[in-house]
């Protein structure tokens, strides 16, 4: 089992990308679905909807009766990162940092800049001071090298960047490396579905990928996509599938395979929809799947559940979240410093095989318990006798 469109993979790992500052991104992707002809528009947040062409099509797809659910993949394009605030001097501007961050050993760590219309050269993050739980970064100093940036970009708010190393992707073994892989993976994943689901002859599929900005803070790409209310007028089931790049944890393992996600740190997700999923990775990836709740953080299944989508999830298991050295590994500056985020290959190439998997039609989502109903049913049968014998 290998990753489908590998190019692309590493296409998208290489772009900048932080909270509302996803417009590299935002291209890469564009461009791809635009050069293989997959519908696809942006939404009036700027989210990425592909498999429609408009909203016109949105609304005709689930507002189109039928049993079978409309499956709204959902993964976001930002990663955590910093944007400029004012210059304070020739060579050195203020920054404010937005989602979580390494905590330890800030000062010195080489960042990557970029602006809306180029990756800049690196500079040195030169101080930093913690929110105050001491969770992340809430702003600092950053020191560029060349203070011709101060003159082209005069001002700092058009810059912004996050933790950089000696590239913006690279591999060791089956091991992929990257300045961030959370969520870009599940980005990519996504679009590697649409481009093989819209191959060849145009068809309708009951698939929506949902590429949002903003997550990082609070889901706010996704909020503002429920909040159009699109979904409001739907005439079939809708059933939502985040597709995140998780923090590994026991059970959760680097290189076991995809994890069917249970829940997040801060809801469990839809029961019946998890055991047709279980069930579907069980006959699909019965050795190279791992399951549980992924409470090291939250994803955009909360914010679906929270407006009323029923929900499943996949994860992929990620070595230093969000560039906390967790795990440690090349480019470490040290426990809980700056270090490169990784992902392995063959839990990436099982994530697109669930993916492809939950397209399945005609599952059971609508009677997922009917199988174990009627397994309970013949347990009261074979116990009558006892239970009439008398308490």
């Amino acid at each position: 089992m290998s990753v489908k469109h590998p190019e692309l993979l590493r296409a998208i790992l290489r772009r900048p990308s932080a909270p509302f500052r996803e417009r590299h991104v935002i291209d890469e992707i564009t461009n791809t679905l635009r050069e293989y002809k997959v519908p696809h528009f942006l939404d009036p947040v700027g989210n990425i909807v592909v498999g429609v062409s408009s909203k016109k099509e949105y609304l005709k797809l689930v507002g189109t009766r039928s049993t079978e659910p409309v499956r709204i993949f959902i993964a976001h394009t930002d990663h955590p990162g910093f944007h400029g605030v004012k210059w304070i001097g020739e060579n050195r501007f203020e920054f404010k940092w937005h989602g979580g961050s390494p905590t330890r050993y800030l000062d010195g760590a080489k960042v990557w800049l970029a602006s809306s219309d180029a990756v800049l050269e690196d500079a040195i993050m030169e101080s930093a001071t913690l929110i105050e739980s001491g969770r992340a970064i809430s702003h600092g100093v950053v020191r560029v090298g060349n203070p011709s940036l101060a003159a082209r970009y005069k001002d700092a708010k058009e810059i912004y960047g996050g933790f950089h190393f000696r590239d913006f992707v690279w591999e060791e073994g089956e091991l992929i490396y990257s300045k961030a892989a959370d969520d870009l993976v599940g980005s990519y994943a996504i679009v590697s579905l649409a481009l093989d689901l819209f191959k060849g002859k145009k068809k309708s599929h009951p698939f929506i990928g949902l590429l949002t900005r903003a997550e990082e803070v609070g889901f706010i790409g996704a909020i503002g996509h429920f909040e159009l209310g699109w979904l409001s007028k739907a005439k079939r089931p809708i059933l939502g599938v985040s597709l995140e790049t998780s923090r590994a944890l026991p059970g959760a393992e680097i290189g076991k395979g995809p994890v069917v996600r249970l829940g997040d740190k801060y809801t469990v997700f839809d029961s019946g929809a998890l055991r047709v999923f279980t069930e579907l990775a069980t006959k699909h990836l019965p050795d190279l799947h791992q399951k549980r709740v992924m409470d090291g953080g939250t994803c955009e299944a909360t914010a679906a559940t929270v407006y009323g989508i029923p929900c499943v999830g996949i994860s992929v298991p990620l070595g230093n979240y969000h560039n906390q050295s967790f795990e440690g590994g090349p480019d470490s500056r040290g426990d809980l410093g700056p270090a490169p985020e990784f992902v392995h290959l063959k839990d990436i190439a099982g994530l697109q095989t669930l993916c492809h998997a939950l397209l399945t039609p005609k599952l059971a989502w609508n009677t997922p318990w009917a199988a174990r109903r009627k397994e309970f049913r013949k347990s009261l049968k074979g116990y009558q006798p006892l239970l009439k014998s008398g308490p």
